[in-house]
C-alpha cells in the first residue's frame, strides 16, 4: 500500500536528504545545540512547513522534537522569543538607587542592605539588574571616526611619566607632536612644561618635520590658552604671535572628547611601553637625545594598517604642508636681575657667576634653550650653559674667579648716601643700619630716605629718625607718617591751641 504521505524527494527539491545532512553537520547533530533553536533552525522550519511537509517528517528531518516544531510554526517567525524573566529586583529599584550612593558605589554593601530590608535573591541577581538598567555602566556611546587630509592638522599634547633620570625616579613632562596624516612622531621631555618651552618644543618639532600643518590641535591647556576652552578658547597673544609666525592657527578640542585628539594620545601609551620601559637615563641631554633616536626608529618602521611607514606617508604629505620661515628666531625667555654681592645672578634657584665689577647691578638674562646670556648693557654677555632639570646649583666660569689672595672687591656706596650725610651728618648711623636691615634695597631705601630730607623740616625728620632707630625700626613708610605727625603738631597749631 503506497503511502500518501508527500516524501522529501517528491516534495522538496530545495531540501533533499544530502543538503539536510550537510546542514545538520557530519555528525548527524543539529547545529545550535538542543535546547535553542537557531534562526537558520528556524527558517529551515518555516521553508519545509511552506512546501507542504508535516510535523513529524520535519521534526525527523532535522531531528528536534515535534513540540518545537510546532512552536515554530504556530509563531510563524524566524525571530527567536525572547525569554522574560521576573527580576527579582526591580520592587527594590529606589532603595538600590539610594544605598548605591550612600555606600559610594559598592555593590556587595548594597546587596547587604537589601537583605537587611528584607529582600530575597541573590547578589548575581542584583547586579545583573544594575548592569540591564545602567546603574553601574553608563549607557555606551558608540564613538567617531576622524579622517584627516593631508596637511590638514598636527596633533599636540603632554603627559607626565615616571623616569630613571640620573640615578632617581623623577616625574617627567613628556611632550608628543603627531602629524594626523601621515603619523609623524616627535617627542621630548621636560622638567617642567611652560610657555617657553612649549614653544621651544613646537619649534624643535616642525624643524623636526621639515614643515608645519594648518591646524595645531592641543587640549584645552593653559599653557597655550588664556581662557576659554573648545570652540570658544582664547588663545594667548603670546603664543598666538608664535603661530603667525609659522602659518598655523592653535584650535582645542571640546572638552571631554579626547578622541578628537586620539593620535597624540595613543602615542603616549607607545612612549611607556616601548621607550621608557626599562630604561634608564644621566640626565635630560641624554633623554632627550634618546628619544629623537628612536622617533626615527619609530617613524621608519613599516606599518600594516597604513600599508607604509611614516616617513613614506610623510613624502607624500609633504606638498599639502606649510613651508617653514627663511629664518626662525631663537626662542628666549627675558629675565631683569640685580647682580647680588657675590657675583651671581639668580634663575630658576640656579645661580651663574658675573664679573665683578656687575655686582649691584641691573642685568637683563636672555634664556634660550641650551644657554643663557647675562648682559649688563655694555660690553659682551656672559653666557653660560643652561641647567636643565636641576636645583639650588651654582656656575662659575673660569674668567669670573677672583685671583687668589685678593679680597672680594666692596661694592660702592651709592652716591645718595653722601649727599644724605652731607645734608644731616647724624643720620650717619641710622643710614648705615639701614643698609643692613631695610626693608627695600639699599639703592631704594637711601632714595627714599634722600627725599624725606630734601621735602621735610630737618628737626622734626631728625627727632623722627632718632626714635625709629631706637626701636630699630627701619620701615621708612611708617617713618615717614612719624614726620608727618611731627610736622602737623609743631607746624600747624590753630589758635585756642586746637590741632588740626
Amino acid at each position: 500500500m503506497t503511502s500518501s504521505t508527500p516524501t522529501l524527494a517528491s516534495r522538496s527539491p530545495r531540501w533533499s536528504s544530502s543538503s539536510i545532512r550537510t546542514w545538520r553537520g557530519c555528525d548527524g547533530k543539529s547545529q545550535g545545540g538542543t535546547n535553542v533553536l537557531t534562526r537558520e533552525q528556524r527558517a529551515a522550519i518555516l521553508e519545509l512547513h511552506r512546501q507542504g511537509l508535516g510535523t513529524r517528517a520535519i521534526a525527523r528531518a532535522l531531528k528536534i522534537s515535534r513540540g518545537r516544531t510546532k512552536e515554530v510554526i504556530a509563531s510563524g517567525s524566524v525571530q527567536r522569543p525572547r525569554i522574560e524573566r521576573p527580576e527579582l529586583a526591580a520592587p527594590f529599584r529606589e532603595l538600590i538607587l539610594e544605598q548605591y550612593h550612600n555606600c559610594k558605589g559598592s555593590l556587595m554593601r548594597v546587596y547587604e542592605e537589601l537583605l537587611s530590608a528584607g529582600a530575597t535573591l541573590s547578589y548575581p541577581a542584583l547586579t545583573a539588574y544594575c548592569r540591564t538598567h545602567g546603574i553601574t555602566t553608563p549607557a555606551k556611546v558608540a564613538v567617531g571616526r576622524y579622517d584627516h587630509a593631508p596637511g590638514q592638522e598636527l596633533q599636540h599634547d603632554t603627559s607626565p611619566h615616571r623616569v630613571a633620570l640620573g640615578g632617581k625616579t623623577v616625574t617627567v613632562q613628556t611632550a608628543s607632536a603627531v602629524l594626523a596624516y601621515s603619523r609623524m612622531l616627535y617627542i621630548q621631555c621636560y622638567p617642567t612644561f611652560q610657555r617657553f618651552d612649549c614653544k621651544v618644543f613646537l619649534t624643535d618639532a616642525l624643524s623636526y618635520f621639515g614643515a608645519a600643518s594648518a591646524v595645531v590641535m592641543i587640549d584645552n591647556t593653559h599653557v597655550v590658552i588664556a581662557h576659554g576652552s573648545g570652540a570658544g578658547a582664547v588663545i594667548a597673544p603670546e603664543m598666538a604671535g608664535f603661530a603667525e609666525r609659522y602659518g598655523f592657527v592653535f584650535r582645542a578640542h571640546e572638552l571631554g572628547d579626547v578622541n578628537r585628539s586620539g593620535k597624540v594620545e595613543r602615542s603616549f601609551d607607545t612612549v611607556e611601553r616601548s621607550f621608557l620601559a626599562g630604561r634608564e637615563f644621566a640626565d635630560y641631554t641624554a633623554l632627550n637625545a634618546e628619544a629623537l633616536a628612536w622617533c626615527e626608529r619609530v617613524n621608519a618602521k613599516r606599518r600594516r594598517h597604513l600599508h607604509a611607514s611614516a616617513r613614506e606617508l610623510l613624502a607624500s604629505e609633504r606638498p599639502y604642508l606649510r613651508p617653514l620661515p627663511a629664518w626662525v628666531p631663537e626662542v628666549v625667555r627675558l629675565h631683569q636681575r640685580i647682580v647680588d654681592t657675590e657675583g651671581y645672578v639668580s634663575i630658576n634657584t640656579n645661580r651663574y657667576s658675573v664679573l665683578a665689577d656687575w655686582i649691584g647691578r641691573r642685568v637683563e638674562v636672555r634664556e634660550s634653550k641650551e644657554r643663557l646670556e647675562i648682559d649688563l648693557g655694555r660690553g659682551e654677555p656672559a653666557v653660560h650653559a643652561r641647567l636643565i632639570g636641576v636645583t639650588g646649583q651654582r656656575v662659575t666660569l673660569p674668567e669670573h674667579r677672583r685671583p687668589r689672595g685678593h679680597a672680594p672687591r666692596k661694592a660702592a656706596s651709592p652716591p645718595e648716601e653722601a649727599v644724605i650725610l652731607a645734608a644731616a651728618p647724624e643720620l650717619a648711623g641710622y643710614v648705615a643700619s639701614l643698609k643692613t636691615h631695610g626693608r627695600k634695597s639699599p639703592t631704594l631705601a637711601l632714595r627714599h630716605l634722600l627725599r624725606m630730607v630734601r621735602e621735610y623740616p630737618r628737626a622734626p625728620l631728625v627727632a623722627a629718625i632718632t626714635e625709629a632707630a631706637a626701636y630699630g625700626l627701619f620701615d621708612l613708610d611708617r617713618v615717614e607718617r612719624m614726620v608727618l605727625r611731627r610736622i602737623a603738631h609743631e607746624y600747624f597749631t590753630l589758635e585756642g591751641g586746637e590741632h588740626d
